[in-house]
């Protein structure tokens, strides 16, 4: 590795030998000295600043100022005044003029962090710094220069955010002239234990806490867990371990009890956004209830069969094969006369005959009567039931139903129910 690479973390306590963390720090490295704009992009907690104080102390502006703002944690309405300042009487409050930090840091270099976030005026007159070096302050009409290189970062996709309008195209590609991707800590394993030793140590030292270090198992989950909240969570987690653990060793199963989802699932996961006008939670019930009809059916089915075939005592000479598969939804009427030798099946359209063995074991007469399939006449019900369920409690009732209280409010009307 180059020696000047491995100067440049130790001097910022950069820790890790991971290649692609070594190569965004040599793209650092050759970019600083020039005054291009830079995009380092990565996941939130991944030490992006870190990158932006490499840019700006190996260049030509390292004794100019530097300064770092997350544009997420300043107000919309206050940040355009953060940026570019603004002029006495330009907004309540305004008691005098203020400089803003391009106007400030004039010569250096600005670092925006989380540049995703800014709000869709302020890309704009971010936008024209960039291109002309020149901005003008809130409530003044006079512009003004700056000479400040921009360094910004986002853990966020600004392509999308492109596409879904929240982000300017113009505005990206005049950043992104020079890109750097920081890689995930779950993308550098072999980093983690170096880092894990680090916070540790530093935590033992500050507070007079006995040192501690891992067992095997404890480094392997150490290294196999996803890591959301990258080098951040892992400090985190490092100094609850050396504050609560007296140590030495610090076994697997102690260790898991620092990391509440570890071995859960992380596979992604459909959900729905179904507003109240689409109807969709009603149409989900009269669906579940033809489906259970349908159920009802194929049971029933199944019964006649066993009669007809138990023992070998019933058996069918006519088979019901001339009724068409759409017929076949509905639920048949099957009755059984005891000392009948036929059984009547009917459907709402046709009626079939079949022929079966006389018994003496046939000594009970069972009416299935048929279910009615009219969506309107099952959800009526429903609704009934369950406001009798709730004595009338319509919040209770809808919650009930899956549907929301203004649907419930609208069938109520719709079948004049009091």
């Amino acid at each position: 590795m180059d020696s000047r690479v491995q100067s440049v973390k130790l001097n910022l306590g950069i820790i890790g030998n991971s290649p692609r963390l070594n190569n965004a720090v040599e793209i650092a490295l050759q970019i600083a000295p020039t005054n291009l704009s830079v995009l380092i992009v990565g996941e939130s907690g991944v030490g992006k600043e870190a990158f932006s104080q490499i840019i700006h102390k190996n260049s030509l502006r390292k004794d100019k100022p530097y300064i770092a703002i997350n544009c997420g944690a300043i107000p919309e309405g206050t940040i355009d005044s953060e940026l570019f300042g603004h002029t006495k009487g330009s907004f309540t409050g305004a008691v005098s003029d203020r400089k803003g930090y391009f106007e400030t840091v004039n010569g250096g270099t600005i670092f925006l962090d989380e540049v995703g976030e800014l709000p869709k005026s302020t890309q704009a007159r971010l936008l024209r710094v960039l291109e002309s070096g020149e901005f003008l302050p809130v409530g003044a009409s006079k512009v003004q220069k700056t000479d400040v290189r921009i360094v910004a970062a986002t853990n966020v996709n600004l392509q999308k955010a492109i596409e879904t309008g929240k982000f300017r195209e113009d505005l990206y590609y005049r950043l992104n002239t020079v890109p750097i991707s920081i890689p995930p800590l779950r993308e550098r394993r072999e980093d983690v234990y170096v880092l894990f030793r680090k916070f540790v140590n530093e935590t033992s030292e500050l507070y007079r806490r006995p040192r501690i270090d891992l067992d095997e198992q404890a480094k392997d989950i150490l290294q196999t867990y996803r890591w959301p909240g990258n080098i951040r969570q892992l400090k985190n987690i490092s100094e609850q371990v050396a504050m609560l653990e007296d140590g030495p060793i610090v076994s697997g199963e102690t260790l898991k009890k620092y990391l509440p989802d570890f071995g859960q699932s992380h596979l992604p996961a459909v959900t729905a956004n179904v507003s109240d006008t689409s109807y969709a939670s009603e149409r989900e019930i009269l669906f579940k209830l033809m489906f259970d009809m349908k159920k009802d059916m194929d049971d029933l089915k199944k019964l006649v069969n066993t009669m007809t075939q138990n023992g070998g005592q019933y058996q069918s000479t006519t088979m019901v094969h001339d009724i068409q598969p759409e017929q076949q939804i509905y639920n048949p009427v099957v009755t059984m006369p005891e000392n009948d030798t036929h059984i009547d099946i009917v459907t709402p359209q046709t009626t079939h005959t079949s022929i079966i063995k006389e018994s003496p074991h046939i000594v009970d007469t069972e009416e299935i009567q048929e279910e009615s399939l009219s969506l309107t006449n099952n959800e009526l019900t429903f609704i009934k039931k369950a406001l009798e369920k709730y004595n009338g409690r319509r919040r209770d009732a809808a919650k009930e139903l899956g549907i929301s209280e203004r649907t419930l409010y609208r069938k109520i009307k719709e079948y004049n129910l009091q």
